[in-house]
C-alpha cells in the first residue's frame, strides 16, 4: 500500500465517509472486523432466504452433468465462465455453441445459467482474448498482471483502451442478441488487476475506471432483461479507507444509476481488505440493483485461492450465508464447486 497521495484532508474525508458517531474514535480500517461474530450462532440447515444460490464451476463446464445441483431445490443453477477468446475465434465471428449446450442442458433440469465473461486470467500461460487483438492496432490487446513481488501472474484485456472496448462491446451485443432474457444473467470479471502506470505506460486508474463504466453501459445495453453485473472489488490506485480516490465508490454509484448489479469474489468476512472495499460498499449503501457475492476457492475455510483439503474443520457455511444475507443483503450467492467443501459443508446444510 502506498501513501504518496495521502493528505490530512483526504484522511479527514475518509473518516467522515466511513465512520458512524459511535465509531469516530476507532480505527476506521477495523470498523467491521468483528461483525462476523454476530452470526457465529448460525447453523444448519441454512435459514430461509430470498437469495438465488448458484454453483460456480469456473471453466469446468462438463462438471454440470449429473451434478448434485440438478437435484437440489435451493440451488437455482450454474455460473459458468466463458472466455472472450473462446467466444470470438476470429474478428466478428462468434461461437456460442458451448453456451447454447449448457443452457439447453440446465433448462432441461429446471435450472438457470449465469454467465461469467472472462477477459482476464491468473495464469501466465493463458491470454483470454482473441488472437486478433494481440496486435498493434489494439496496443497489444492485453497487459501482463504482476504479483506484489513482481512475478507474472496472468493477463488482462486493456479495458482502458477504446479500440479494445469497442470489440468487447460488439461481443456483448452479439451475446445479448442470442441470450438476453434466456439466461439469468451475465457478470463481468473482477475489477482488481495487477497493473500500475509503471508496468504499463498506457494505464492510469482514471482511464481504467472510465473504461469500466463504458463496459458497464455496453453490458446494460446488450442485456436489458437478464441481470447485468460487474464484480467490483478493488481498483488500482486506492486503498480504502485511507486512500479514497472515489473510484470504487463511483463504480457502485454508477451501477445503481444505470441498472447494473454489483458483486465481488471472495466472501472473506475476517479480512480487512475485503471488508473495507466491496463488502463495505454493499453494507453501507442501499441498492435497487441486484448484489452478488461469490464463495471462491478457499473461502470455505477462510482463505483465498486455496486448494488445500482441510479435514478437521468447522463448517463455516452457515456463517458465510448469514453474513451475506444480513450484513451484505445480497440477492445472489455463487458457491464454488470445490471438493470436499461443496459436498460436505454446503450440500449438508441445504439438504437437512
Amino acid at each position: 500500500m502506498t501513501f504518496t497521495r495521502f493528505t490530512a484532508a483526504t484522511f479527514a474525508a475518509s473518516i467522515l465517509l466511513t465512520l458512524s458517531p459511535s465509531q469516530s474514535f476507532g480505527n476506521p480500517s477495523e470498523r467491521y472486523l468483528t461483525e462476523y461474530k454476530k452470526y457465529l450462532d448460525a447453523s444448519c440447515p441454512l435459514e430461509t432466504d430470498a437469495i438465488d444460490h448458484f454453483v460456480y464451476f469456473a471453466r469446468d463446464r462438463d462438471a454440470i452433468h449429473n451434478h448434485a445441483l440438478l437435484e437440489t431445490e435451493r440451488l437455482a443453477g450454474a455460473q459458468i465462465m466463458y472466455s472472450w477468446r473462446q467466444l470470438e475465434p476470429a474478428e466478428g465471428r462468434y461461437d456460442f455453441s458451448a453456451i447454447e449446450a449448457d443452457l439447453v442442458y440446465l433448462s432441461s433440469h429446471g435450472k438457470k445459467l449465469f454467465i461469467q465473461l472472462q477477459d482476464a486470467s491468473f495464469s501466465p500461460d493463458y491470454k483470454p482474448v482473441p488472437e486478433y487483438l494481440l496486435h498493434s492496432h489494439f496496443d497489444g490487446g492485453v497487459s501482463p498482471q504482476y504479483t506484489d513481488s513482481g512475478e507474472l501472474e496472468g493477463w488482462v484485456a486493456k479495458r482502458w483502451n477504446p479500440a479494445v472496448r469497442a470489440r468487447f462491446a460488439a461481443l456483448l451485443n452479439a451475446l445479448g442478441d442470442e441470450f438476453d432474457g434466456e439466461i439469468e444473467g451475465l457478470n463481468l470479471q473482477e475489477t482488481s488487476i495487477g497493473i500500475t502506470e509503471r508496468s504499463d505506460a498506457s494505464f492510469s486508474p482514471d482511464l481504467y475506471v472510465d473504461g469500466l463504466k463504458a463496459n458497464m453501459r455496453a453490458l446494460k445495453t446488450a442485456f436489458p432483461s437478464s441481470k447485468a453485473m460487474l464484480y467490483a472489488n478493488f481498483v488500482p490506485g486506492e486503498w480504502l479507507p485511507w486512500e479514497d480516490e472515489g473510484h470504487l465508490r463511483g463504480l457502485y454509484s454508477y451501477g445503481e444509476e444505470i441498472g447494473v448489479g454489483l458483486g465481488a469474489p471472495d466472501l472473506m468476512y475476517k479480512r480487512k481488505g475485503q471488508l473495507n472495499h466491496a463488502l463495505a460498499m454493499m453494507h453501507e449503501n442501499t441498492f435497487t440493483v441486484p448484489l452478488g457475492i461469490a464463495v471462491q476457492d478457499g473461502n470455505y475455510i477462510g482463505k483465498t485461492n486455496d486448494l488445500e483439503v482441510m479435514t478437521n474443520r468447522k463448517n463455516i457455511v452457515p456463517v458465510l450465508h448469514a453474513f451475506a444475507k444480513h450484513f451484505l443483503k445480497v440477492d445472489y450467492m455463487f458457491w464454488r464447486n470445490q471438493s470436499p467443501y461443496f459436498e460436505q459443508d454446503l450440500l449438508g446444510c441445504l439438504k437437512m
